[in-house]
C-alpha cells in the first residue's frame, strides 16, 4: 500500500535545533487541509512540516478508514522517514486533530525513537467504538445495541481488527513521551469528557488546555493566542 505525504522544509532554520512536526488530519480530510492556520505558527518557530494523508484519505491508498488503529503503525513509518531525511539529531513533534488526535495518542503507547520529543492531541477520542456509540446516541437517538456489536463483527471480518482494539486510554497508560491535550468545551462530536478520561490515564508528563466555547476541531480558531501559548509552554522544555 502506498501512502502519500507532503513535506515542507523550514522557512527559517531553528537557531539551535532541527525540528519537524508531523501533522495528522481528521476523518475524511487530508494532509494539507487541517493545519492551514497552524502552519503559520510552526513555520514562524522554525519547524519543518510533514503532512501525511491517512489510509483511504487524500492521495494515500487504502480501502478502510482505521480511526487510528492502523494509522498509529503508519505513524512509525513517517517518523522513520523524517529521521532518515533530516538526520538523527532531528527533534520531532506529533500533532493530530480529531481522528489524527486519536492516532497520535494511540501511537504514544508504542516504542518510539528518542527523536520524538512530544505529542499534541487536539480533540482526540478514546476509541472508534466509544465515539460511534456517543454519536449514535446524541445525533441519531439510536441505541448502541445491536448496531455497534454487529459493526464490530463486520469490522473484524473485513479490516482485521475490532473497534475497541485500539483505545487511547489504554495506550497513554504506557506513554513515556510528554503529551499536550487540547479540547473544546462545546465539542458535540467528541465530548470533552473523553479528553479528561484520557488525560487521567496518561502515564507520561502531561498538560491540558480546554478552550471555552470551542466546537469540534475549532479550538485554534476560537482562541489562537491561548492555543499558541500552550504549545510554546509545552515545547520549550522538551
Amino acid at each position: 500500500m502506498k501512502l502519500h505525504a507532503t513535506y515542507f522544509p523550514p522557512i527559517k532554520e531553528g537557531k539551535t535545533k532541527k525540528r519537524v512536526v508531523i501533522c495528522f488530519h481528521g476523518y475524511t480530510s487530508k494532509g494539507l487541509s487541517d493545519f492551514t492556520g497552524l502552519s503559520d505558527y510552526y513555520f514562524r518557530h522554525g519547524y519543518a512540516m510533514l503532512h501525511p494523508d491517512a489510509r483511504a484519505h487524500g492521495e494515500s491508498e487504502g480501502k478502510y478508514i482505521g480511526f487510528g488503529c492502523l494509522d498509529r503503525k503508519d505513524a512509525l513509518g513517517w517518523i522513520d522517514w523524517v529521521i532518515k531525511k533530516c538526520g538523527t539529531d532531528v527533534e520531532i513533534i506529533l500533532h493530530g486533530i480529531s481522528m489524527g488526535g486519536a492516532t497520535v495518542l494511540m501511537t504514544s503507547g508504542l516504542e518510539l525513537p528518542p527523536q520524538v520529543k512530544g505529542i499534541i492531541s487536539d480533540c482526540g477520542f478514546t476509541s472508534p467504538k466509544e465515539v460511534f456509540t456517543y454519536v449514535l446516541k446524541t445525533m441519531y437517538h439510536l441505541p448502541a445495541f445491536p448496531i455497534i456489536p454487529l459493526a464490530n463483527i463486520a469490522n473484524k471480518k473485513l479490516a482485521g481488527y475490532g473497534m475497541d482494539e485500539c483505545n487511547a486510554k489504554r495506550e497513554v497508560a504506557k506513554a513515556k513521551v510528554p503529551i499536550l491535550f487540547i479540547h473544546g468545551s462545546k465539542d458535540t462530536f467528541v465530548p470533552v469528557t473523553m479528553c479528561h478520561e484520557i488525560y487521567e490515564c496518561c502515564a507520561s508528563p502531561k498538560k491540558k488546555l480546554i478552550v471555552e466555547g470551542a466546537a469540534h476541531g475549532e479550538s485554534y480558531y476560537k482562541d489562537m493566542k491561548t492555543y499558541e501559548n500552550a504549545i510554546d509552554e509545552f515545547t520549550q522544555n522538551l
